[in-house]
């Protein structure tokens, strides 16, 4: 089996810590790692030294796993294709580049091969929705969504993760988000456009639209933060051109690849963010029709938003650009 020289990008963030313990888990054909700390050497993982970013870094570079903050990879992306290398980014940097294929490789995974040197990661609460629609839109097209999403501290990074856990321990400073998290929920993730939407809010529009390569499909987002350390929990409500039953729905899911369906209220089971953590899969549960309109549909989606909202749907990318 041939093998490949593989550069993180990021290393010391919690991306691309997850980024490296997957490509492990996986046993992905690695022959070589390269380590990269944006912010200077000095660390290690498994005896791999953490090298600084420099133009020579990419040499000899397969593939490069990105997640190094969208300012570093606008200026250092294009250095590493030009040496060579496929980076596979999970910034926003270049999600809505025409030229970039912006993938989830269950739901778009032939865009990967149109990539000119870049392939585009999505926003983690885009990745997790589409997984769960792509079934239903193959079934019956989806013409309106709208999504509330609880995101977890873990989706601002490390800080944040700790901001949660002083504050749980009585520290009340804030710096991370612009109010305290422990006890409360933000209704806000990144600042605010001029039509009133945050940029998260937007990029579930922009991104979900060019993913299903549909641009019709009508999206409405709401993106909170929660109190959760980790995992991604989204309610999504689906308008189809055709009637999709609950009995259709937990059929079609069944079926997916990348989902797994919890689904009983009998006993209270359904997908939950303490039981989403750590897994690759993407749960759905509270599927019910919504009687309000002709052909709507209610789910309740979580998944881990570090692995399948990041970390493994890059390295999945890279699988599928390696066979």
């Amino acid at each position: 089996m041939k093998k490949y020289n593989v550069a993180i990008l990021g290393i010391r963030g919690a991306v691309g810590q997850c980024m490296y313990r997957i490509v492990k888990e996986r046993k992905f054909p690695v022959n070589k790692f390269t380590l990269i700390s944006p912010s200077g050497a000095g660390g290690s993982l498994d005896g791999h030294q953490y090298v600084p970013l420099t133009k020579d870094v990419f040499k000899g570079v397969d593939i490069v796993l990105s997640s190094p903050g969208a300012a570093i990879s606008k200026v250092w992306v294009p250095v590493a294709v030009k040496a060579g290398a496929v980076v596979i980014d999970n910034t926003s940097q270049f999600r809505m580049d025409p030229d970039v294929p912006l993938v989830v490789p269950e739901v778009n995974p032939k865009d990967i091969f149109k990539h000119k040197g870049i392939i585009a990661n999505p926003n983690c609460s885009t990745i997790q929705m589409v997984v769960a629609l792509k079934p239903l839109h193959d079934f019956a097209r989806i013409k309106r969504i709208v999504v509330s999403t609880y995101q977890a501290v873990s989706g601002a990074g490390a800080e944040a993760v700790e901001e949660l856990r002083a504050q749980q321990s009585g520290n009340k400073a804030v710096k991370k988000f612009p109010h305290p998290i422990a006890h409360n929920l933000i209704p806000q993730i990144d600042v605010f456009t001029d039509n009133f939407y945050t940029r998260e809010e937007m990029k579930m529009v922009n991104e979900t639209q060019k993913i299903m390569h549909d641009a019709s499909i009508k999206v409405s987002a709401t993106c909170v933060r929660v109190p959760v350390f980790n995992s991604h929990s989204e309610s999504v409500n689906i308008e189809t051109a055709a009637k999709i039953t609950r009995a259709k729905a937990i059929a079609l899911l069944s079926k997916a690849p990348g989902v797994k369906v919890v689904d009983d209220v009998k006993t209270s089971t359904y997908p939950l963010p303490i039981h989403a953590d750590g897994k690759d899969e993407t749960f759905v549960g509270r599927i019910r029709e919504d009687d309000t309109v002709a052909n709507g549909l209610n789910l309740w989606v979580v998944s881990d938003n570090l692995r399948k909202g990041a970390a493994l749907n890059a390295v999945q990318i890279a699988e599928i650009l390696i066979k």
